[in-house]
């Protein structure tokens, strides 16, 4: 059996990839750490096992500790692991990526630095969104005011539906109880929803900064792709939760969330939609590809264009 100094990495082609794995799993007050390639929680319940290659993403809540082994059995994995705070609300830090390759990253550079271009993106999210409009020809302040209109009566349909005394959306930052149940909902729910997004573009090596609606934060392009679920599944099952009852509203949502993600395949559907976004020609799969704009390979950039592949010694017969 090779030990932890000489078990090499597992490559792409040998882990799950993202798109079929679950959304993620949230622990708190807990001891995690590793045994047989699976991460461990211990708690006043008990130990549980938890495959690390089938996880999304583990959001790390208040009250956690985490051993080295479990860290690199992760990262080996490919796990988004994030810290959060308490019910998910705060996003502390994240880990490494799954993807090795800059396509994508580089890609969205390019599409985010060009105005014309970011609009376009921006356009596309929206008739993602919103397929049964048309956002052509649409500046970014009607945009917004498209999204504000359906957010809206998104809210009520779901209040309706659900049977809820709906008044309107108020969260004060820093404050999860000072909200009503339906507020408290929204919030796990928008919270989960980040996270999700942010577990696949950090899997798939985008920026998460660079975003096409958001700006101005460091998970702009997270909340872009989060918002394009938001009314088909963040806000309905915020809604179903809290008509259930005012209790545990929180944690109840993150398990509601977590088991229609997982229904709904979206994962997968994020992966596409990243991807159709950003470089309409390559694989809508989750899978690395040994050709292709995706595959894992590293050049050196030379004049024009030109690409160059690394790994030579291109000292001689270049003109300086």
């Amino acid at each position: 059996m090779a030990t932890v100094g000489k078990r090499g990495a597992s490559t792409p082609r040998e882990l799950t990839r993202i798109g079929d794995r679950l959304s993620f799993v949230y622990l708190e007050r807990a001891v995690i750490h590793c045994a047989d390639n699976a991460i461990t929680a211990a708690d006043g319940d008990g130990v549980r096992h938890l495959p690390s290659a089938t996880i999304g993403t583990l959001l790390l809540g208040p009250g956690t500790k985490i051993s080295q082994q479990a860290i690199r059995l992760l990262g080996e994995s490919g796990t988004g692991i994030v810290w959060v705070g308490e019910h998910g609300v705060r996003y502390y830090a994240g880990g490494r990526s799954l993807s090795r390759s800059a396509a994508l990253a580089e890609a969205q550079a390019r599409l985010w630095a060009n105005p014309r271009t970011r609009l376009d993106v921006a356009r596309a999210m929206y008739a993602l969104r919103f397929p049964d409009e048309d956002p052509a020809g649409c500046t970014r302040r009607m945009l917004l005011g498209m999204e504000g209109d359906r957010v809206k009566a998104c809210y009520r349909t779901q209040a309706a539906r659900t049977g809820i005394r709906w008044h309107r959306r108020h969260y004060t930052p820093g404050d999860f109880a000072s909200g009503d149940a339906p507020n408290q909902a929204l919030t796990a729910a928008g919270q989960c929803m980040y996270g999700i997004a942010q577990s696949v573009i950090a899997a798939l090596g985008c920026i998460p900064g660079l975003g096409f609606v958001h700006s101005g934060h460091e998970l702009s392009f997270a909340l872009d792709i989060a918002d394009l679920y938001k009314t088909d599944i963040g806000i309905p099952v915020a809604f179903e939760v809290a008509a259930q009852s005012e209790e545990d509203v929180g944690a109840r949502v993150r398990r509601a969330l977590r088991d229609r993600v997982h229904a709904a395949g979206l994962l997968e559907r994020c992966v596409s939609d990243v991807k159709a976004l950003l470089a309409p020609g390559a694989a809508t799969s989750g899978q690395e590809e040994d050709d292709g704009p995706l595959r894992d390979r590293v050049t050196l950039q030379s004049d024009r264009g030109e690409e160059l592949e690394s790994g030579h010694n291109l000292g001689e017969g270049l003109i300086w």
